[in-house]
């Protein structure tokens, strides 16, 4: 009995300080992917082991003040340079990232579902991402907040976004983005607002798509049409029928 809890033990410690050091090489990444101008990652000098060192890091929170477990990462308007940092997937906990008002460039990682699979809110607003919406972000299961705001990202919305129920906040104004606006299951996530500044984009809250209104004026041409050829006939018919 004792070896068996002495082997538990040794397990869980394996996998704790395994997760730990996860975390501590996802901050070490960043740190050296990022230019950071105006030193404000100094703080960030792994040079101490002990539990929640990492957690007096600016920008960084943790789920616990004496664990290396990171929860959130608030890294916004520090003029950091670079691109979306992939070595964040080793942060394996991580629920918020924010990364606004930097200069950062490049795609959205077309695989951003893998790097921060729990991630709730993820604000990437006031940047220069660029490209498209990697449709693989609507396999994020838990986001609930999404900011894309003045970036440079071009192409359509992915449609199933709208699928999302949990949406709170939804924006991508201030983009290149063109095309039809996907349909919201939760239609208080967004707002007219959420779209602007895309000269591209149509549809509901925003104008009627081009496609939508050739529809609408075929169908109402056919309709017509038919209306009028309808009494015609029936009007040569009573003509015929009184003769």
């Amino acid at each position: 009995m004792d070896t068996i809890l002495m082997w538990l033990s040794l397990s869980y410690f394996i996998l704790v300080c395994n997760g730990f050091e996860s975390d501590i090489s996802c901050l070490k990444s960043i740190r050296e992917s990022l230019e950071d101008p105006f030193d404000y990652l100094s703080s960030w000098t792994f040079n101490d082991n002990t539990e929640g060192s990492i957690c007096a890091f600016t920008g960084v929170d943790c789920w616990h003040d004496d664990e290396n477990k990171v929860l959130d990462i608030h890294l916004s308007d520090m003029g950091l340079k670079g691109q979306f940092p992939r070595g964040i997937a080793n942060c394996t906990s991580l629920a918020c990232l924010d990364l606004s008002s930097n200069q950062l460039f490049g795609p959205i990682p077309s695989d951003i579902s893998s790097l921060v699979p729990f991630i709730s809110a993820l604000n990437l607003s006031f940047n220069k991402f660029s490209g498209e919406i990697p449709p693989d972000i609507t396999n994020l299961p838990y986001i609930n907040f999404l900011d894309l705001d003045h970036n440079q990202l071009t192409g359509q919305i992915p449609q199933s976004l709208g699928l999302n129920v949990r949406f709170r906040t939804f924006s991508v104004a201030n983009n290149r983005l063109s095309g039809p606006v996907p349909y919201f299951s939760n239609v208080h996530a967004v707002s007219l607002e959420s779209f602007a500044g895309n000269k591209g984009l149509c549809g509901d809250p925003l104008p009627s798509c081009k496609d939508d209104d050739d529809r609408a004026f075929f169908i109402s041409g056919f309709a017509i049409g038919w209306s009028v050829f309808t009494v015609l006939v029936f009007c040569s018919v009573l003509v015929l029928f009184t003769r």
